[in-house]
This record gives structure tokens, sequence and C-alpha cells, in this order.
């Protein structure tokens, strides 16, 4: 479990005709036009299986059907639950990358999760120098050659977490580099090749 008052669940988003066609029937009609607009068939059957195992999901932990939860947008474009649509207080974010998909909840917290697949980037020492706080940099350039790729890619989806459960652009963590350390910041493996990290919102002080 990587935080105590916070669930991730995993699951595969390149699921069987059959189980995609259930999961597109929770869908809303934003959500099957937003799938419609999608170029490749490919990405439209896996953001169909995102959107419908994520309202399932919602669905049991509310106490309601799929289709009857009700989601608005923050303005870059994170989902909640529509304000006054239910009794709990659920915080939520989702993170696909391939077929990997994560699903993050918590309760009065602000949550944020990322993954990433573990590839090569040739301009990971570019990018960073732009986005890193000095710390995160001294402690990138410290780790061995070998294992700088997956350094890489812990401190991003670090980053991405926080900026998601901030419901922020990525400008707005590019300009406050030390804004990941105020939040609590857990880093896994969800699938080999694959490194994610979860942010969730530090408690208040008294």
């Amino acid at each position: 479990m990587p935080h105590p008052e916070a669930e991730i669940v995993v699951a595969r988003l390149d699921v069987d005709r059959e189980a995609a066609h259930a999961l597109a029937g929770s869908l809303s009609d934003e959500e099957r036009q937003r799938a419609c607009r999608l170029r490749f068939a490919r990405h439209r059957r896996r953001y169909i299986v995102a959107r419908g195992l994520l309202r399932q999901l919602l669905a049991s932990r509310l106490g309601t059907q799929p289709r009857s939860v009700e989601l608005s947008y923050g303005a870059h474009g994170k989902p909640r639950l529509a304000p006054g649509s239910a009794r709990e207080d659920l915080r939520f974010n989702v993170s696909h990358c391939r077929d990997i998909a994560l699903f993050a909840f918590c309760r009065g917290r602000e949550v944020g999760v990322d993954v990433e697949a573990v590839v090569p980037m040739q301009d990971a020492d570019a990018v960073a120098r732009h986005f890193f706080s000095r710390a995160e940099l001294l402690a990138y350039r410290a780790l061995p050659p070998r294992e700088r790729e997956r350094g890489f890619f812990t401190c991003w989806t670090r980053r991405e977490a926080t900026l998601k459960a901030l419901g922020a652009g990525l400008q707005s963590l590019s300009s406050d580099l030390d804004a990941p350390a105020r939040w609590d910041l857990r880093s896994f493996s969800p699938a080999p090749g694959h490194t994610a990290a979860l942010a969730v919102e530090p408690r208040r002080n008294a």
C-alpha cells in the first residue's frame, strides 16, 4: 500500500471486446463524444475502458450505479465528483501509460497519480535541469549511469502526480520547483518496466 489513507487500483486497459462494450455502456454522452474524437482505435478503446473502470470504482465506493456518477472538471481538466452529487468527500485521480491504468482514491484530501514507462530519453538531462528542484537535480546527477534512467522517471512521476493533485498546468509546477516537497509522495512500480508516484495532500495543521 503506497499510502495508509489512499487507495490505489491497478488495471489493464487492453480487455476483450465484450468487456469493453460492457464498460462503454456506463459512459456519459460527453465521454462517448470525446472517445469518438480520438483518432486511433486503440486509443479510443483504452479511453473507454479507463473511463468505464473509473465509473465502476467510484460507484462501488459511493453506493450507486456507474452511469449515475456525476463528474465535473477543473480548469486543467482534472475530474472530480460534481458538487452536491455525493454524500462522501471522495477525491480521485487517474493515470495510464500504454495499457497500464492507475486509479487513486482518498477521502477528504486531494490526490494525484502518475505512471510512466521507463524508456531511454535523449534529452533527460535537459528536462531535469528545467523542471527538477536543485535538490532533485543534485540527487539525479549523483546516480550511477545505469540508474539514471529510472531515477529520472521516479522524479518525473512525483512531479506529475503533484501537478495532477493540484489540478494545475505544467507551467505552474515549473515555476514552483519545490512544490512536490510539500506533498506526501510515494513511489512504486505497478508493473514491470513502469514506475509510478502517488501524491496526497498533506494534513492541515490543527
